[in-house]
């Protein structure tokens, strides 16, 4: 019997050669194959042979045998009904789930993995970021395998941030969420004094299942949808950020000494009789970093980056560090910062304000006016800040070339230059993104759309801090000889999956812009493109699209590298009062230099994975509140006619960029009625069935404001002449 079983083992695919296969061996693969594509379906004798294409009787007596052999076989199974199944284990996955639309999901499998299409109703009661089990079904949606979710294993959210909306016998909750598709049912228990069109937290008590709606209580009012306070505590809550500091981490802070002894002095380096300054943005309350400068006898420079020396103060076992370690980072968002530290540290003991004795940690270096180190020292010091320097006066400074230590900024900007130039000659990517900012009235409205502007002050503060992040990283690799190498917390860069940079290179060339994809020219590429593209309307979308297309960056104990900055080891060192990482390299550096033992990597490596997961975090909620205000200030620009450019093009919609106010938009496929128009995914571009119009990436487009809706954050655009195309049309 084994050996039978052996010798008609099922084919997987009909595309298998079928030489030297007899009628009843094709006929047996037939029937396994039909039923092991569909596991947990049943077929009749009569739907089997129809299957087959069966229509002599002979044949059919044949097949009808094969059907009862192979349930002797045990390779299939009937029921009691007289329907036959397959024996054949369902395939069970584990993903997690990504609920692109109302109307289906797709659940990443992993890295080098296939994502899996679900349609919603095969979803159970799983929602956006579960991770779930799975079973393949035998149908495919284009070039994806579908599924059906068979379980929910952990669900990545309970709580939702919403507005509520009250009949008189029951509320329920529109989630601001936009992968959340569904809303919560709220029974008048459950409300917790929210008012209708209130924001609102809410807990979920009971998931979707059998076409119900997901249950969920009020567990906190956050004030009327639409308001700034509201709107802005809704992205904090969404995002699980911190709303204060708990009282005991406050007491604690406050509890410091803020005293300096001299046997504290005696332990470091005096830099304070050494001309000394800060450079910051206007708004600027915490001063982590400050570059003192001296012209040495031999004709070479001094010049030292002195980092706030945040570990002097927060001990390790403290409530303090427990704080800050859980937090990672600050979080900047439009209106406000959500600080990792209390106050009292990051704008009182910790800020490296003028005329102030301060302890710090610095990279000190020497240099001649080639910017070619020639010595370098690492150590904690005190210094005495001689000047705060906003951007706008030190770019002022540099470009008249008067002023307050004009000199030391002159010197130190020539010799940023340097550094800067020898970094892209090894092939650091040159990105210059262009973020905005915007001008609020007293109640956070929004009054104008501002894109941010570098210029060489603040390319000379960056130069420098990079210069200590990598000299820091490479003092540490290599200060203990030999294969085994002190443990370190690294900021590292993987290099750009291949074909998601072909894929750029593509949307690049829907502009006119050619790329070098071959693995040695990237970073060159890539520069080259982004020296073309400055100033033109373009440099937005591509800019932000080249980032995506790059790896993330994150922390970790590996020794990997930064493929962006050309950078063989690179860490953070130069902002622990917003950074946790930081932190953590000034307490390993201090303990190398004191000659201390290698520290156990795992602990270290779960941290940095801890303080990756947090930047995201950090960064999303970051966007959010840009969005919004984004938002908030195209919905006072309705009718208005703006230059935009499309910058995706999807099944549901084209998104467009408006060039002013770098605020994104989406027209939708339904609101255009001169044409049915069709998603050509290939060559991203829509186009119309009977008139051939074609709407592809890059094209630039005159578009209006439709409607706004601060809950989802989502401006909906339409095309400026599409009123009057309508009305001609008709």
């Amino acid at each position: 019997m084994s050996k039978k079983k052996k010798e008609s083992k099922p084919q997987k695919t009909k595309s298998k050669s079928l030489k030297g296969k007899s009628l009843k061996n094709i006929w047996q693969d037939a029937i396994l194959e039909l039923l092991d594509s569909a596991p947990g379906r049943a077929y009749s004798m009569k739907q089997l042979l129809k299957k087959l294409g069966l229509k002599k009787r002979e044949d059919i007596k044949q097949a009808t045998h094969l059907v009862y052999q192979l349930v002797d076989d045990e390779r299939i199974k009937e029921l009691s009904n007289g329907s036959y199944i397959t024996n054949r284990e369902r395939e069970e996955l584990t993903g997690i789930v990504d609920h692109v639309s109302s109307r289906f999901a797709y659940v990443r499998l992993g890295a080098d993995k296939e994502d899996i299409f679900v349609k919603s109703r095969d979803m159970a009661s799983a929602v956006d970021g579960d991770t779930v089990k799975l079973e393949i079904l035998p149908t495919r949606h284009g070039d994806h395998p579908e599924g059906k979710i068979t379980e929910v294993i952990k669900r990545n959210r309970t709580r939702y941030v919403g507005k509520i909306e009250l009949s008189k016998n029951f509320a329920f909750v529109v989630a601001d969420y936009r992968k959340m598709h569904q809303d919560f049912f709220i029974y008048p228990e459950n409300i917790n004094n929210a008012r209708n069109g209130d924001k609102v937290i809410i807990e979920v008590t009971s998931w979707a299942e059998h076409d119900r709606k997901p249950e969920a209580k009020v567990v906190d009012v956050l004030g009327k949808a639409g308001e700034n306070e509201a709107e802005i505590h809704s992205i904090m809550a969404e995002f699980g950020l911190p709303f204060k500091f708990p009282e005991h981490v406050e007491r604690e802070s406050e509890a410091i000494d803020e005293g300096i002894t001299k046997k504290e002095i005696k332990k470091r380096k005096d830099f304070r009789e050494i001309t000394t300054f800060t450079i910051d943005p206007l708004d600027a309350k915490d001063f982590d970093d400050a570059l003192s400068f001296r012209k040495l006898d031999n004709g070479n420079y001094e010049i030292g980056v002195h980092i706030a020396d945040v570990t002097h103060y927060v001990d390790l076992k403290s409530e303090l560090e427990k704080e800050a370690y859980d937090r990672a980072t600050s979080v900047y968002l439009v209106d406000r910062t959500i600080p990792m530290l209390p106050e009292r540290l990051s704008n009182g003991l910790c800020s490296l304000r003028p005329k102030e004795d301060k302890l710090t940690f610095a990279a000190v270096f020497e240099m001649d006016d080639k910017a070619k180190i020639k010595s370098e020292w690492f150590g904690r010091t005190i210094i005495h800040s001689d000047r705060r320097f906003t951007y706008e006066e030190a770019q002022e400074i540099l470009e008249s070339g008067k002023g307050d230590y004009a000199h030391e900024l002159i010197t130190l900007n020539t010799l940023a230059k340097k550094l800067r130039k020898e970094r892209f000659n090894k092939g650091a990517v040159n990105f210059e993104t262009t973020e905005v900012k915007f001008k609020l009235d007293e109640k956070g409205k929004p009054l104008a759309v501002i894109p941010k502007v570098r210029k060489d002050a603040h390319k000379l503060i960056e130069e420098f801090m990079l210069l200590a992040n990598k000299q820091v990283a490479t003092f540490v690799y290599n200060y203990k000889r030999g294969k085994e190498k002190n443990t370190f917390v690294y900021r590292i860069h993987d290099f750009p999956d291949p074909d998601k940079v072909k894929d750029f290179s593509v949307f690049a060339k829907q502009f006119g812009h050619k790329m070098n994809v071959e693995e040695q020219s990237i970073s060159r590429s890539l520069n080259d493109l982004m020296e073309k593209i400055e100033g033109k309307p373009e440099q937005n979308i591509l800019e932000q699209l080249a980032i995506r297309t790059m790896a993330k960056a994150k922390y970790s104990t590996e020794t990997k590298g930064h493929f962006g900055l050309a950078f063989e080891h690179y860490a953070h060192f130069t902002s622990p009062i917003r950074r946790y990482p930081d932190m953590m390299v000034h307490r390993l550096l201090q303990h190398y230099l004191d000659d201390g033992k290698p520290v156990s990597k795992e602990d270290f490596e779960q941290k940095s994975l801890h303080s990756s997961e947090r930047e995201k975090r950090a960064a999303d909620a970051e966007r959010a509140s840009i969005k919004y205000k984004q938002v908030e200030f195209m919905a006072s620009a309705e009718n208005k006619v703006y230059e935009g450019l499309i910058s995706g093009v999807t099944e549901w919609g084209l998104y467009v960029e408006i060039i002013e106010t770098k605020c994104e938009g989406m027209i939708r496929l339904a609101d255009l009625t001169d044409d049915f128009y069709e998603f050509d995914e290939k060559k991203y571009r829509i186009v119309g069935r009977k008139r051939k119009k074609i709407y592809t990436l890059g094209d630039r487009v005159k578009v209006r404001v439709k409607k706004t809706d601060i809950d989802k954050r989502l401006i909906d655009l339409v095309f400026a002449d599409q009123v009057a195309k309508k009305s001609f049309e008709d």
